[in-house]
């Protein structure tokens, strides 16, 4: 079976979403990453997942992917948080954005939240992500377009904004105005998405696992089985074979 991979606003309109050899999936919800171990996936890339209208994936399904031999890899968004949380029993975390979490430098999962227009539309991010801005107004501060308390005072400003509020107008409009100008000329060309990045590099690390011979992953933890494990399964395969 083809690696499986969930993937929406992290790699809205990527080339990389041209490779037949993955199975695409659009930002997992609650069972998806389940249902695909369940079908055979014995490689499962984790990007974006789903969390306000629905269920977001839950750790339970991942460590039952992994004992049943499947190798969970984990970047850019819902993945990266899974990773940093499921690390210790062995699901890969691939990037920037997950060391963060993992190293505890960044705790909140409105880091990573967006929103974003529908499958029809492609996952188009609507808004942006906070690691986006901090990686962004970073390496303006280093390129000295910003200084340090106005890359202090961007952060602070968008890190106070519902995540879907956070545009790359409103980054700009928190910039100290004797800056705002040459930072909105320079934010032109040299924004940062470290989601993509990370997102790509979960695809690489994908690719390089696809192309060699791939034994079942070895769980080094035991799956517990409980009711409300029970009830999930339960919910998931009624009516199915």
């Amino acid at each position: 079976m083809r690696p499986v991979v969930f993937a929406g606003p992290s790699l809205a309109d990527d080339p990389v979403l041209a490779d037949a050899r993955i199975a695409w999936k659009p930002p997992a919800a609650a069972g998806d990453v389940y249902g695909a171990a369940r079908k055979g996936a014995r490689l499962i890339g984790l990007i974006d997942g789903r969390f306000e209208s629905e269920p977001a994936v839950w750790h339970k399904e991942i460590l039952w992917a992994m004992n049943r031999g499947a190798r969970v890899l984990g970047a850019a968004s819902m993945g990266a948080l899974r990773a940093a949380e499921l690390a210790p029993f062995g699901m890969r975390g691939v990037g920037r954005i997950w060391r963060a979490f993992r190293d505890s430098t960044l705790e909140d999962d409105d880091e990573v939240a967006v929103v974003h227009a529908p499958a029809e539309l492609g996952f188009a991010p609507l808004s942006v992500a906070m690691v986006d801005i901090r990686a962004t107004i970073a390496v303006a501060h280093t390129a000295g377009v910003l200084s340090k308390a106005a890359e202090a005072r961007i952060a602070n400003a968008m890190k106070a904004l519902y995540f879907k509020e956070r545009t790359w107008d409103a980054v700009v409009a928190a910039a100290p105005r004797a800056e705002r100008a040459a930072f909105a000329r320079w934010l032109s060309a040299n924004r940062v998405e470290q989601k993509r990045a990370d997102a790509r590099a979960l695809v690489a690390a994908v690719r390089r696992l696809m192309a060699r011979p791939l034994a079942p992953f070895q769980p080094k933890f035991t799956f517990q089985r409980t009711a409300h494990w029970d009830a999930f399964i339960a919910n998931r395969t009624k009516g199915r074979p």
